[in-house]
């Protein structure tokens, strides 16, 4: 289907292979002839982008089950073809943005990814999402594994509906809370004057402090790096930065006085007055999602910082009066994506344990915190310090686990791409990385003594990669799942209407459903059953366990 800027769109019917099932039709009102469409049966909608399109049959009352997102899927082919464009990454990556230029001269040039930024013809626009489409399907049965791609691909556009969803519904936000919560820090809020915003009154005073404590001649400004090293310098205190992590290793006064602003000074430009009459209307807080926003698939979001809600302001996200928040995430999820990718079955079996941290201190015989720095190091690359013993430990006792990020790594520091348990593929590393890293043709001239710490750099990026990846593989199954499990009841047109569970929030690994009260236990059983399916469907006959926390609660900051 394509939208035309009114009301109006084209419709064409396909077949299984991607062809036109006849010919396009132009429909007045697209947003009713989809709700007639909708219910006839097993509908998958094929569009340029879920991000563009779906938004307004949403402001339209409609909802859909299924759809192809040919922006999405395209992204992900290209990456697997290794059709990505060069970036500047410090790793010596790649990357391959939603809507890349890059092309391969073989395949089909849809309009939107020609930089042309004018508003494509609507018919010309069907047929190329029609082209694109069915070049999308035949490289899709042309993989190594079709039936893993085509899940991610699935996957993926389900994930742009929810996303979509989630900023219609919006998460419950007390304006009125979070108002309270930056009084109570940062004390009233400034008035707005027509030169530099004020800082709050709490600021204001900590500078003050700042300056006298320094024993500074002129006042300090604690925003100012430069101003701010050259007056601890003049104080006795001469640090490289003024960096939190570096100022905690100074004993000094002034030290803690510091910290407090920079965190204070994080909250109020963050998340103070100004977020909150920008991105808070209606008792909603409404980001606005990307769906495959990192490489590795987890998501981002454009502006709002959704993916970053302080653990103080959760305070502020409270269900409606009579409904209640189910807040799921999964347990240490990326050491139990890591046994299962790795079949380690020793691994596997402390895995299926409750605490799988304890678990793991316990077969080798080490305590919890150990286990768990030698276990994040083998997945992030680490390899001394206090956990260096325990990773020893750790490599003896799960070999194949070990392994397994090894060779990962191994492939990274050679040049070569890995992928995801579905076939998520990383970027290829960049033509200046391959420069530094090559071998010289000379064999009397000395190798570029930046090759060794780019190509371990390249390898600790690959070896986190196929375990964050395949995260998101399955966290994103379990969304799409959760979703249409949610919607079973509802009418197949309709977004979630007064009295439905919706889902309002997604974090990597993390769900949450404002539902009605009554309904709090039915969402639970619906995500439990939605994690164990993602399970099967990802990772097959898997020994190890993938349990959801669930916690039933009227306020974010009560689940954890």
């Amino acid at each position: 289907m394509t939208a035309g800027p009114d009301a109006a769109g084209l419709i064409c019917p396909v077949r299984d292979d991607g062809a036109p099932d006849g010919p396009a039709q132009r429909v007045p009102d697209l947003a009713a002839a989809v709700a007639a469409r909708e219910p006839s049966g097993d509908v998958r909608w094929v569009w340029r982008s879920g991000r563009l399109q779906y938004p307004r049959l949403l402001r339209s009352g409609v909802g859909i089950r299924r759809c192809h997102d040919v922006e999405l899927v395209g992204s992900l082919l290209r990456a697997r073809d290794g059709e990505s464009l060069p970036s500047a990454a410090g790793d010596g990556t790649t990357v391959a943005p939603a809507e890349s230029g890059a092309a391969r001269t073989d395949r089909p040039m849809l309009p939107f990814e020609a930089g042309d930024s004018r508003e494509p013809d609507q018919a010309a626009e069907l047929a190329a999402v029609l082209t694109a489409h069915a070049d999308q399907l035949a490289r899709i049965r042309a993989d190594a594994d079709p039936a893993r791609f085509g899940l991610l691909a699935a996957a993926e556009s389900a994930g742009a509906l929810a996303a979509a969803e989630m900023s219609a519904a919006g998460l419950p936000w007390r304006a009125d809370v979070h108002d309270r919560l930056l009084t109570g820090l940062l004390g009233p809020r400034p008035p707005v004057t027509a030169g530099p915003a004020l800082r709050p009154a709490r600021l204001s005073e900590l500078a003050a402090q700042i300056t006298e404590t320094l024993g500074a001649a002129r006042p300090v400004n604690p925003d100012s790096p430069a101003q701010l090293l050259r007056a601890l310098a003049a104080g006795g205190v001469r640090v490289p930065s003024t960096r939190s992590a570096v100022l905690r290793r100074v004993d000094h006064p002034v030290v803690p006085l510091l910290l407090e602003y920079k965190e204070l000074a994080r909250l109020h430009a963050a998340n103070g007055w100004s977020w909150l009459d920008a991105w808070v209307s209606g008792g909603r807080f409404r980001p606005e999602y990307v769906p495959g926003g990192v490489v590795s698939g987890r998501w981002a979001s454009r502006g709002g910082g959704a993916l970053q809600i302080p653990r103080l302001l959760r305070q502020a996200v409270v269900a409606d009066p009579g409904w209640t928040l189910v807040v799921a995430d999964a347990a240490q999820l990326e050491p139990r994506i890591l046994a299962a990718l790795a079949g380690d079955r020793p691994f596997a079996q402390a895995a299926a344990a409750g605490d799988l941290y304890q678990a793991v201190a316990a077969a080798i015989g080490a305590d919890r915190a150990q286990a768990k720095v030698a276990l994040l190091s083998a997945m992030y690359g680490g390899t001394g310090g206090d956990g260096g013993q325990s990773l020893a430990l750790l490599r003896r006792r799960f070999p194949a686990a070990a392994a397994f990020v090894e060779d990962a790594a191994r492939a990274g520091e050679e040049g070569r791409v890995v992928r995801s348990v579905l076939g998520r593929t990383c970027p290829p590393p960049s033509a200046a990385w391959r420069t530094l890293t090559s071998e010289p043709g000379d064999p009397d001239q000395a190798r570029d003594p930046g090759a060794g710490p780019a190509a371990r750099a390249r390898g600790r990026f690959t070896r986190n990669f196929v375990v964050q990846a395949s995260a998101a593989d399955w966290a994103l199954v379990m969304l799409a799942l959760l979703r249409t499990r949610l919607r079973a009841a509802q009418p197949a047109t309709a977004v979630p209407s007064p009295g439905q569970p919706e889902l309002v929030f997604f974090q990597h690994d993390e769900v949450i459903v404002h539902c009605p009260a009554a309904a709090a236990t039915a969402v639970v059983t619906a995500v439990e059953g939605a994690a164990a399916d993602a399970t099967r469907l990802v990772f097959g006959g898997t020994d190890v366990s993938f349990p959801m926390t669930t916690a039933v609660v009227g306020c974010y900051a009560d689940a954890k």
